[in-house]
This record gives C-alpha cells, structure tokens and sequence, in this order.
C-alpha cells in the first residue's frame, strides 16, 4: 500500500467496523429472538438457512478481537448495539446481561486507546415488535426511542459518537419492497411506512439523546452512484428515480426536512396520513454525516409499473458480490453531500470494502485485490480533501468475516479470516498492509 497515515490530515481517523448480528452470536447472553432470526428459518432466503447464532462468537472473544484493532493502528472502532440483547422484547425489562456486555465491549475499548463509535441498530429488530408491525407501525420510533434511552444511560458518558439505524435504505426498501432482507416483504404499501417511519425512529433517538446531554450524534445512510445505463432520456430518468429512492429520499429528509418530489411521485399514496408532521423531527441538526460506499449502478426504464426501472450489469471489474469497482462514486458522493445537503458538518466514510474469495494458503491470506480497492478509494478521499470537502474519517468493512446476510457465511469482507468451523481468527494480508500503512511497523 503506498498510502499512509501521513498523506492524510493529522486529525484525520482511521477506523474498522463491524455489527452486533453479524459477529457477536446472538445465541448468548440472554439476546432474544430476532426478524433475521425468523427470515433465516423461512427456506429460501438465506443461504444453507444460516443465521448469527454463533457468528464469529465475538460475545465471548471481544478482547481478542480488539487486540487485533488496536494492533492494527486503528484509531476508532465502529460497532452495533444488538435491540434484541438489550431488551429481549423489544421493550420492558432490560436483560442485565447484554447491558453488561456492552459495558465491558466499551471499558475494553478504551483500555487499548479506541475511540467507541457506536451504532445503534444495524437491522436485528426484536421479533416481538415485528410481530406488532414493526417497521410498519408508527409506535416504533416510541419503542426505539426508549431503547435508545436504556443503553444510553448507560453507555452514553463513555461513547465518542452515536449513529442511529445504519443504512435505512437496506432497513426500509430492502426489507419491504425487494424482499431480499428481513422481514422478506413486497409490499410498497409497507415499504413507503417503513421508509418514513424509519426516519421518525432516527428523529425520536436523536431527541432522547439530546435530551440526555450528548453530542456526537449523527446518521449513516448507504449510497449507490447511479448511472444511466444509455444516453436516453428514459434511462436518465431511470437512474433519477433511483438516485431518489436510494439516496436522496434518506438525505433529503434528515439534512432538509423534506422527500423528493420524484420519489413521492410513486410512494405518496401509500405513505401514512400525516406524514409531513414529522418532518421537523426528522430533521434535527447533527454533528456529523456518514457515508457507506461499496459500487455503483447503471440504470435503464422497465416496462410496468412504478419505480419502473431495471439494473444492467455494467463492464467494470467486480467484487465477489458480483457489485462493480467504482472509486469514483465515492468522490462523487462527499462531494455532493456536501455542497447540497451538510455544508461544513464533517462526514466520514462509515463503511468502505469488498468482499472475495479469501481461502488461507500455508496458513495466509494474500488478498492484494483488497489492498488495490481500500487505496483506490482513500485516494479519492484525498482528492475530496483536497477540494474542501470536510471528510474526517474512514471505517474499513469489516475487521472479521461474518454473517452476511441473505448470503449466509459464504462472502468475506474481513481484514482478518475466520474459520467458521474452529473460529480461529488469521490476519490477511490486507490487515497487514494497512497496520503498516498506520503504524509504519
């Protein structure tokens, strides 16, 4: 890696990331049961019908699993707080267990010189509330806003930032529109509910928390550059529609109180009444913005209804997601969010990576396909420094390979190898390339 430390600003922070579903194993300390956990069982949606059971056992190997942070050079790390381990039903009494867990994951942190960036739900919803409606059900953002209450009282003197729903996108259209992540919907009734409401949710925690006294707060919201797939003017309004959903539907509601007009275009007669008294809530100031950023699209109009668009597969090398290489996004994407929707707020790059094949070889991992893409993009980080824009950190994803999803166990993302039959943890070569990038050793 020919990058280093210091090609970047001397507050400049470097981090990794990680969520509570896809690594601790929610079968421990008390956790109950969640939609994945019920998505998983559902045959067809994941693959093998694997769930986070074990994961990576980081509920029991956290110290081991900071170490390996901390040796790395890395500054902050960035993690998930599980719902369903803290308030096994969503709500009522608190599992003692899982608040400790937290507290010793926190203590540890600082212990080894990490600075704590929390997240507040990375998409393991309670069963119980799914089977009130869940993201569907306005009484949600209640029900995370006292959630958030809970284990902010406890943790919050200690945390350094606080995001609050990772990636509302994957929550919202994801879960309730394409049906490719819990709790498996097609419903667009459902999901134009679950994608206000999933705001409101933001808005209420960000109120509790402001109400305790913290700063530090912020959203993380997952962007795809869209491209036209031609030079149409139907596949420039593909990829329009698409930028609306995706992106803008999300940043315009925080950053300006207000939805895109496109995207209302097809949602407003299924949103719920009264929506747009929520949006002074929705959009409270923050202190800052986060940015995950993994590819691009290239879009085309479909016949049939609304949204009326189609994906086709572009010409740029690809990730083993089958998701195309595309660094450029990335500027793209810092550069707008500042100019048209944050101004000065300092924004980082949240979650940033690639998954592949990652097989030890004589007990290694070469991965310099990782290497490449993690420099490819920090240098386009450094270019959007060096045109002004207020970028103040980036997270690789992820430190471990995990649970990922509807893809089971079968796509890594990790600096650092796991065996998921021993959970014996091996460095790759990336994570190496990196630790010398920061520490110079």
């Amino acid at each position: 890696m020919q990058l280093n430390r210091k090609d970047f600003p001397e507050d400049f922070l470097f981090g990794t990331a990680t969520s509570s579903y896809q690594i601790e194993g929610h079968a421990f300390g008390g956790a109950g049961r969640t939609h994945w956990d019920d998505y998983a069982d559902t045959p067809g949606n994941v693959v093998r019908a694997e769930n986070g059971a074990t994961a990576c056992d980081h509920y029991h190997r956290y110290a081991e699993d900071l170490d390996l942070v901390a040796a790395a050079g890395f500054d902050a790390y960035r993690f998930s707080i599980s719902w369903a381990r803290v308030l096994p039903e969503g709500r009522g009494t608190p599992n003692r267990e899982g608040l400790d867990f937290y507290d010793r994951l926190t203590d540890a942190m600082l212990e080894r010189g990490l600075k704590p960036y929390a997240t507040l739900y990375h998409w393991e919803l309670p069963s119980a509330l799914a089977d009130l409606g869940g993201w569907r059900n306005r009484d949600i953002a209640h029900w995370f806003g006292d959630f958030t209450e809970t284990i902010m009282r406890r943790l919050g003197d200690r945390i350094d930032t606080v995001a609050t729903i990772n990636e509302p996108w994957c929550v919202a259209w994801l879960g309730h529109f394409l049906g490719g992540h819990a709790p498996g919907l097609r419903d667009i009734r459902a999901a134009a509910r679950a994608m206000h409401h999933v705001l409101l949710a933001h808005g209420r925690a960000i109120e509790v928390m402001r109400g305790l006294g913290m700063d530090g707060l912020g959203g993380v919201f997952n962007l795809e550059w869209a491209h036209p797939a031609d030079d149409s003017e139907e596949a420039y309004e593909a990829a329009a529609r698409y930028d609306g959903i995706y992106n803008r539907w999300f940043m315009g509601g925080v950053f300006k109180g207000q939805y895109p007009d496109i995207v209302l275009e097809g949602l407003a007669p299924h949103m719920p009444e009264g929506w747009q008294d929520d949006m002074g809530l929705i959009s409270q100031p923050l202190d800052w913005c986060g940015i995950n950023y993994y590819t691009r699209k290239l879009l085309a109009p479909a016949k049939g209804p609304w949204p009326s668009l189609q994906e086709v597969r572009g010409i740029l090398p690809k990730t083993y997601m089958d998701w195309e290489i595309y660094p450029e996004g990335l500027l793209n994407f810092l550069e707008r969010t500042a100019s048209e929707y944050t101004g000065d707020l300092p924004i980082y790059v949240t979650e940033n990576g690639m998954a592949s094949h990652d097989d030890p070889v004589a007990g290694e991992v070469q991965d310099e396909h990782r290497i490449a893409f993690i420099e490819a993009h920090l240098a386009d980080v450094r270019r959007a420094l060096a045109r002004g824009v207020p970028v103040k950190g980036y997270f690789v994803w992820s430190l471990l390979d995990n649970y990922e999803w509807s893809f089971g166990y079968d796509k890594r993302f990790g600096l650092v190898h796991v065996d998921f039959d021993t959970l014996a943890r091996t460095p790759k070569a990336s994570y190496h390339a990196l630790k010398r990038a920061l520490t110079g050793e």
